[in-house]
């Protein structure tokens, strides 16, 4: 008889840790797929006709135009198959695929100023999202978004903007009529990304993984280099499970914007009034429900060498059984020396929003900024633009054709020392209760960014928070800020 060997076992396979995770392996094998496509296509390009001039990227994906692929001889990129697919020719109807993809590795290590969730080796952000946009002739159109934003090892779990696994993002149906020869009217429903201005006041919340879209109407009317947008939304909230995302009752948005150029370049006006309603609103004063509204204007324009961006904001309504009184003023003005190695610019920026004055009276003094953008000071975005003074002095540098350099410091004060410091979320940090100092500290950073190509960017970004007397006599502390991120768009 045949011996009976004992059958060899194989070595058991360790679990694989969350720095090289399966999905994280994938994640980078599709990563070098598309960087490959990506070099490919940048070498195969050729010099494309002035009627083929293609559209930038845009913040909000669904204002790009790809029609001018209707012409065989403007395809000139691996992606233009996709880009502009006819259906019915005869109808101009096609449908336009794209994409976003982004990497990001952040660490942030006293969340708060505080050690409670000290974070000593960092977490990573994954985000994904694809989009369809129909064209129906010039008339219709249809536009739908999905968008899935992952974490992996942040200490004390994902932030509410961190994770969202799976959802309808975006999905709009819009309508636009001509009007004599002045211009269009477009009516758009459904669930749609809005930012206005400068977003200091209406944004999609770009730099955090989870961004921010409304469920809605918005009725424009552009003519003569003039938009004029009629809103009436409900904020999306949030949720980390699987297609769970439902419009929030209790967050409302609603109003007109208008913007448009007055003297070509050099002097273009935003006007608005928004009102907000939102429910338990928490402020150093308290939590109520809040019905506030908003009239403000931006001035801004770009004369010669010379860029500069104002905008003043006053803001009045309810606050429970309290009145409100708040108001805001900001600027961003720069000069460019474009003669010289580099082309610097020079830039300074400075803004000061109201802060309650008398926390137990009738009247909440503090500014709301609505639905800011995420990194409203820096990337790092450790404040909110409620109760504060900033004087922000900034240096733009191109230190080669695709690759930029920003270095910056923010110098931050209490507008009111009865009031509390802020997230850019709108909760408060510290209570103004904590001690009767006016500077809470100063932010230096260095961000460099890489386009490697049109459609493919790396950025670092490093900044150092120095706590001032606020903060210290709050037993807060020093933050480290570090973030890594690869964006590929299509």
């Amino acid at each position: 008889m045949r011996p009976v060997t004992a059958r060899r076992r194989r070595p058991r396979r360790r679990p694989e840790r969350g720095a090289v995770s399966r999905r994280r392996r994938a994640t980078c094998c599709f990563l070098s797929v598309l960087l490959g496509l990506a070099a490919f296509e940048a070498r195969a390009q050729s010099e494309p006709r002035e009627s083929c001039t293609r559209p930038k990227f845009a913040l909000l994906r669904s204002q790009e135009d790809y029609a001018f692929l209707k012409d065989p001889a403007c395809r000139t990129e691996i992606w233009d198959p996709i880009k502009y697919i006819p259906i019915v020719p005869s109808w101009d109807t096609y449908l336009s695929l794209g994409g976003d993809l982004r990497e990001r590795y952040e660490l942030l290590d006293n969340p708060d100023f505080s050690k409670a969730d000290r974070d000593t080796d960092g977490y990573f952000l994954q985000r994904y999202m694809v989009h369809a946009d129909l064209h129906v002739g010039e008339h219709l159109r249809g536009f739908v978004q999905l968008q899935s934003s992952l974490e992996d090892g942040r200490t004390g779990g994902p932030r509410p903007t961190d994770e969202d696994k799976l959802d309808l993002h975006q999905a709009f149906g819009e309508g636009k009529i001509g009007i004599g020869d002045l211009g269009t009217f477009s009516l758009r429903a459904g669930r749609q990304e809005v930012s206005y201005g400068s977003q200091r006041i209406v944004s999609v919340r770009e730099s955090p993984n989870v961004r921010r879209s409304f469920d809605g109407v918005r009725a424009t009317v552009a003519a003569g280099g003039w938009q004029l947008d009629g809103i009436g939304l409900l904020s999306a909230r949030t949720d980390r499970g699987q297609f769970d995302d439902s419009a929030d009752y209790g967050e409302r948005l609603w109003g007109a914007y208008a913007t448009g150029p007055v003297l070509g370049d050099a002097l273009g006006l935003d006007l608005y009034l928004l009102g907000l309603r939102r429910d338990d609103s928490r402020y150093d004063q308290g939590t109520h429900n809040e019905r506030r509204r908003s009239i403000g204007t931006r001035i801004f324009g770009k004369p010669g060498a010379w860029d500069y961006n104002f905008e003043f904001v006053y803001q009045w309504g309810s606050f429970g059984p309290d009145d409100i009184e708040a108001w805001t003023a900001a600027s961003d003005t720069g000069y460019t020396i474009s003669g010289i190695p580099m082309q610097p610019r020079l830039g300074l920026r400075a803004a000061v929003t109201s802060g309650d004055h008398h926390r137990t009276d009738s009247k909440l003094q503090t500014f709301n900024p609505l639905f800011p953008k995420g990194a409203y000071f820096m990337e790092s975005a450790l404040l909110g633009p409620q109760n504060h003074m900033d004087l922000h002095p900034m240096l733009d540098l191109h230190v080669l054709e695709n690759v930029r350099a920003t270095l910056e410091w923010d110098f931050f004060w209490r507008e009111s020392t009865h009031d509390a410091i802020y997230r850019i979320a709108g909760t408060p940090i510290v209570s103004g209760a904590a001690n009767d100092d006016r500077y809470v500290g100063s932010e230096g950073s260095v961000e460099i960014a890489w386009k490697l190509q049109r459609h493919v960017e790396i950025v670092g970004n490093y900044s150092h928070f120095f706590a001032g007397p606020f903060l210290r006599n709050a037993s807060r502390e020093d933050v480290n800020f570090v973030a890594i991120w690869l964006s590929l768009q299509i």
